[in-house]
């Protein structure tokens, strides 16, 4: 009897022990498995980026885990690949944008996503197609999005993901600015600030693809030499600081025309020095203010030379453009970076988990490399 109720009280205490360590690995595994973003559809989960103020961009952004959302019988479920971190989102979050949040809100204006799941009404996109977002600011920061099919476009899965993720913004605003303001020809030209930028960088390929001369003003800084170089190796025709803009005499000399097109992203005393270069009947387009300087016109340039301004904005523009034409431009673009005849500027780019060190960098705005969220890879 005492033998049966030891060898009954051994085998409890073995199997007690077995279950307990059996308890353990399910909790490590279910941790890391719940933690782990590579799993997190797969167990109906999601992760994004939101903010439920106004702020200090490093301070007020969070990473939250949501459920993943179901696409509608006209809606697709996207698995975002990457999404860039723009100068517009950070504005957006600190307060600065007059585009106003309602909280709380997911950071992110554009995009590019691979196609999970299709509603049953849903035709012409299929799972794994690569597609973009067609309107701004639908809070890309997450890793799964549910969108109309009527507003997203398919992409060749062979368009590199950085170059598909920034697609919406930049390109267009230099495309654009190029031809819908100045009928400009072979051998005109066009003078812009902020020339080393994400978008003057596009602008000045752009001219070179078109046979347009490029004047670019760029700060002083450190490697002001090698940022020259790399600015006339993607083809600007001239690279100048802002100090050498003043003493030019390029345009007096006649060894390029003068400018008939004027791109200013930064506003203040850049914006007076390009304005004073352009020819008769010119027109200065402002689409940024990076000095946070308003745009001073005087008098002069309005009465003697006959001098345009006007603001230009690529969300207001995809708002109210034609659906075609923005598809052919678009189709154009994607060429254009298939073809080599585009490259996208110097980029880095860093996980969803590591978003501060892109927010923190996006504040200073003088890395010269725009960040990309990676976010599934």
């Amino acid at each position: 009897m005492t033998f049966i109720l030891f060898k009954e009280s051994f085998v409890y205490l073995v199997i007690n022990k077995m279950l307990h360590r059996t308890a353990i690995t399910v909790r490590f595994v279910l941790n890391n498995f719940i933690n782990n973003d590579s799993y997190l559809y797969t167990r109906n989960f999601a992760s994004k980026l939101i903010f439920n103020e106004y702020g200090n961009p490093v301070d007020v952004v969070k990473k939250v885990t949501v459920t993943v959302p179901e696409p509608s019988k006209d809606e697709v479920l996207v698995e975002v690949l990457s999404s860039p971190v723009n100068p517009v989102d950070i504005n957006i979050i600190q307060g600065k944008y007059p585009v106003k949040k309602t909280f709380p809100a997911v950071p992110g204006s554009e995009a590019v996503g691979k196609v999970i799941k299709v509603g049953k009404n849903v035709e012409d996109f299929k799972e794994g197609d690569h597609v973009i977002p067609l309107a701004y600011n639908l809070g890309t920061w997450t890793t799964h999005m549910v969108l109309p099919k009527s507003i997203i476009k398919k992409v060749p899965n062979s368009l590199p993901i950085a170059e598909a993720a920034i697609l919406l913004t930049n390109p267009p605003t230099a495309y654009r600015m190029l031809k819908d303001f100045v009928k400009l020809k072979k051998g005109d030209t066009v003078i812009q600030n902020a020339a080393n930028s994400s978008c003057g960088q596009l602008i000045l390929q752009l001219c070179k693809l078109w046979g347009i001369n490029s004047v670019n003003v760029i700060r002083v800084r450190p490697n002001i030499s090698e940022l020259k170089q790399q600015l006339k190796t993607l083809g600007a025709t001239y690279v100048l600081t802002e100090e050498e803009l003043r003493t030019t005499d390029l345009f007096k000399s006649g060894t390029v025309p003068k400018p008939k097109l004027a791109l200013n992203c930064v506003g203040g005393q850049s914006s007076t020095e390009l304005l004073r270069k352009l020819d008769q009947n010119g027109t200065l387009v402002t689409y940024g203010g990076m000095s946070m300087q308003p745009v001073k016109i005087p008098v002069s340039a309005l009465i003697f030379k006959n001098i345009s301004f006007v603001g230009f904005s690529v969300n207001i523009w995809n708002s109210k453009s034609d659906p075609k034409e923005k598809d052919r431009m678009l189709d154009e673009l994607i060429c254009m970076f298939m073809n080599g005849d585009l490259k996208i500027p110097p980029f880095r780019a860093v996980g969803l988990d590591n978003f501060q060190e892109a927010l923190e960098v996006g504040l200073l705005n003088k890395s010269g490399k725009k960040y990309i969220l990676e976010i599934n890879k």
